[in-house]
């Protein structure tokens, strides 16, 4: 059973990241991961994977016709490649240099797109960013940031719900890929699932933040959510 201070601050660490992602399309890996990943390394990255399957399925009972499924198809091929990479990064490579690593891509290209004004979304593009959130979230729980910035023009409901189902189908996929690679012991799952009400009661309680960000802030609050998730993963990594 997970201890009691643990449902606390891993508690709170994941009503913030669902009040943020209920918001913005992505934020519980944001929030979550770090805090879980200093004081529980052992837990991770299977509890915030599990737990952070459960809120993209509430956001897609209010929003699932917003869903981009023709993008989708192309970022999951390349998930597709990027999961088991992801497993055996969890079992071969440093977290240290995966975290410098995917923190300096996800702010170069958070930096292309301030610079150009538009990052350009096709098929490579979203096979691109498919296969390194693939990597990524399976092996740290973080894999939004590349995603994001491919529809960080669009509108709310759109952007949410098409990241609800590459998290949805995404985490589900990871969490069976580390099962199956024998890297998903039954604490982390049974940890992810003491989150879940926290992260359901921080999905209800985005509702004003939501019509805020919706009011024409949405591509600002990507790109803070993901400059964020940039520096979060660099400053974890190195520290």
């Amino acid at each position: 059973m997970p201890t009691t201070d643990f449902l606390v601050v891993g508690g709170l660490a994941a009503l913030i990241g669902s009040i943020v992602q209920g918001s913005v399309g992505l934020g519980v890996g944001l929030v979550a991961t770090p805090i879980v990943t200093m004081l529980y390394p052992h837990l991770m990255p299977g509890a915030i994977l599990v737990a952070a399957t459960v809120l993209p399925l509430a956001t897609l009972t209010r929003e699932v016709r917003h869903a981009d499924l023709g993008g989708l198809g192309w970022a999951f091929g390349g998930r597709l490649i990027g999961t088991p990479l992801g497993v055996w990064v969890v079992a071969a490579v440093p977290t240290r240099v995966l975290g410098v690593l995917v923190g300096g891509m996800v702010l170069a290209a958070l930096g292309a797109g301030l610079w150009s004004g538009r990052v350009p979304r096709n098929r490579g593009t979203l096979t691109t960013a498919g296969l390194v959130a693939g990597a990524t979230g399976t092996a740290s729980a973080i894999g939004g940031p590349p995603l994001a910035l491919l529809y960080q023009h669009e509108s709310g409901p759109k952007v949410r719900a098409t990241l609800a189902v590459f998290f949805t189908i995404g985490a589900a996929l990871s969490l069976t890929t580390l099962a199956a690679a024998g890297q998903l012991p039954g604490e982390q799952v049974t940890a992810g699932l003491a989150l879940t009400p926290f992260v359901l009661t921080g999905f209800l309680m985005a509702g004003p933040v939501r019509r805020y960000v919706d009011d024409g802030r949405m591509r600002q609050a990507i790109l803070i959510v993901v400059g964020a998730s940039a520096v979060t993963l660099i400053v974890r990594s190195l520290i």
